[in-house]
């Protein structure tokens, strides 16, 4: 696995490189990290507001790497139920009333075997044959709780899960984790120290730009750089949610799909719900008046 890992990411620069042909355009730090993480290896952990790239960055590594992408979605109340594993009930029980009309003995060990496991995204990525590991994404993970923390931890020390009927599973190919949190809550301590960390901030106006041009091929230099400079506006507005660069995208697809040459008032009220999703901060905007974004 080391040796595939040395041919796709020999050096930092050459990752970058190979993330940018995947469209994804990353600064020094970031490209240090993820690279950092290939290599070491270790978990990352990305940081950062909603919408500027930190599912993204696990994506372009699984495009770079040629290797699945296994998402695992957090939220409020997941267990290992939906992370891990779950029993196929149906198919056991099916065994039981096969066994008891042919008088056989159907013991717990045969009832609880591999063949009756329903793997989960965390298991799904330990146990990727390779030859390249798979990458796992813990995405939005301040969305769960910190029982579901702890139950990481193992994971993401070990590369591996203890599953009580079957023991401990070791992944013959460890993934390459990436966790991502927007931060609506700090993460313990515990899991931070198994894990390499980075805060993605948004990048500045030329390589916003030029992100938004990769992402929507096509689209004029100098509609670009007119919604850029709408958005960072915004940014630095009373919004609640400040636009990341994926609604800055999306604004621009939707200026695009209309025709839209030139950013003004008019093509900023018809589309406004492309880049603000929320009626409040979509009223401060209007309120603030929409040419003050021109």
């Amino acid at each position: 696995m080391t040796s595939e890992l040395e041919h796709v990411a020999p050096d930092v620069e050459t990752l970058a490189q190979r993330l940018a042909s995947a469209d994804y355009l990353v600064d020094e730090g970031l490209a240090t990290a993820l690279f950092l993480s290939l290599r070491l290896p270790q978990p990352l952990l990305l940081e950062g507001e909603a919408g500027v790239g930190k599912t993204e960055a696990a994506k372009a590594l699984a495009t770079v790497l040629d290797t699945p992408l296994i998402r695992l979605q957090c939220y409020d109340g997941i267990d290992a139920g939906e992370a891990l594993y779950e029993w196929n009930y149906p198919r056991q029980l099916l065994s039981i009333r096969l066994a008891e009309a042919n008088d056989t003995a159907l013991t717990e060990d045969a009832l609880f075997g591999p063949e009756y496991l329903v793997a989960r995204p965390l298991l799904r990525a330990l146990q990727h044959p390779g030859p390249r590991p798979a990458v796992l994404l813990i995405d939005e993970i301040d969305r769960a709780d910190d029982d579901f923390e702890a139950f990481l931890l193992e994971l993401l020390a070990e590369a591996a899960v203890t599953i009580p009927e079957l023991g401990t599973i070791h992944a013959t190919h460890p993934p390459v984790i990436v966790l991502t949190s927007n931060r609506t809550r700090d993460l313990h301590d515990a899991v931070k120290r198994r894990c390499l960390y980075q805060w993605i901030d948004y990048p500045d106006a030329r390589r916003e730009v030029e992100i938004v041009r990769r992402r929507v091929r096509g689209a004029s230099e100098s509609l670009a750089v007119q919604v850029v400079a709408a958005v960072a506006k915004m940014r630095d507005g009373d919004v609640q949610k400040p636009p990341g660069i994926a609604e800055a995208i999306d604004w621009l697809k939707a200026l695009e799909l209309l025709g839209v040459d030139t950013l003004d008032a008019a093509a900023i009220g018809r589309t406004l719900g492309s880049v603000l999703k929320y009626s409040e901060d979509q009223d401060v905007v209007r309120a603030t008046g929409l040419e003050s974004l021109v």
